[in-house]
């Protein structure tokens, strides 16, 4: 094996770069003033510390960290939300899309149960729009507002003044779709599932062209009045209001006239005050 020369042991320690290892006797002959001191340092040089691994990319850190595939915010699966119902302009509707709207609604919680909803029905140009709030189970077996025994008891209120569904009156609901509780008995409408469905009964006067609309029950007037729906019908009735530029009475459901019969009075008042603000009125 060859030695290391002096001379190369030399020209190492002037580059700063000291041999790992140098046999004996060649350190045995080397004198100081041959080998710079820097070069032969007495204690024997240490190992090197091995090389740092280069920094990693930015490019791959970020790929560590960032997930494949990020969701799509209205992502219809269980990964996003669920998307908005689509809004419908109301306002701008025929009889025939007024009627599709209604029955593919989506926007509250009585419609999205399934429930089938219960259209207005009667002379589609009118004089009058009669609003009740919700329709009952006999209205949605039938398949249109107020009937039964609360029905013939209106039909006979509306011929007092001269009046009739088939040639003078459009019939409706304020809330289109029968509210049910969880053993699949009436409840109370919320306040939600009126303002959803107020639109469409906005709609349905402006298409009959009623001039009064007369309001049957707590829940209509107040949904119509932007009152909470429990208010007591005794601050509305007895008084015009306005829906919009039409106005409006406020009076009792023909279902709690049949409860109450002395109250059947304060109905006849109200009709009479209804048909004095038709125009019609002789």
């Amino acid at each position: 094996m060859n030695r290391l020369s002096e001379r190369d042991a030399a020209f190492l320690a002037e580059m700063g770069i000291g041999p790992l290892w140098k046999l004996r006797a060649v350190a045995d002959a080397a004198t100081q003033a041959d080998i710079p001191e820097a070069a032969a340092p007495e204690t024997p040089a240490a190992a090197p510390q091995p090389l740092a691994p280069p920094p990693m990319p930015r490019q791959v850190a970020e790929r560590v960290v960032k997930p494949a595939w990020t969701p799509p915010v209205n992502d219809n699966s269980a990964w996003g939300a669920e998307p908005a119902p689509e809004q419908v302009d109301v306002s701008t509707l025929d009889w025939a899309g007024l009627r599709l709207a209604i029955a593919t609604c989506k926007h509250c919680s009585a419609c999205s149960e399934g429930r089938k909803p219960v259209l207005g029905a009667g002379a589609r140009q009118a004089r009058w729009l009669v609003a009740a709030g919700t329709a009952s189970a006999a209205d949605e077996k039938a398949g249109q507002p107020m009937t039964g025994e609360p029905g013939k008891l209106l039909d006979n209120m509306l011929a007092a003044v001269g009046m009739s569904r088939e040639t003078d009156v459009y019939v409706t609901s304020l809330v289109k779709c029968r509210p049910v509780n969880a053993k699949g008995g009436d409840r109370a409408p919320t306040a939600e599932e009126a303002a959803a469905c107020r639109p469409f009964l906005e709609r349905e006067r402006a298409l009959t062209g009623a001039g009064v609309v007369l309001t049957m029950g707590q829940v209509a007037a107040n949904g119509l009045l932007g009152q909470p729906l429990a208010e007591p019908l005794a601050g509305s009735r007895g008084a015009v209001h306005r829906l919009g530029d039409v106005p409006m009475v406020a009076t009792l459901h023909p279902a709690e006239l049949l409860q109450r019969g002395h109250d059947k009075a304060l109905a006849w008042a109200d009709l009479c005050r209804a048909r004095a603000l038709d125009g019609h009125a002789g």
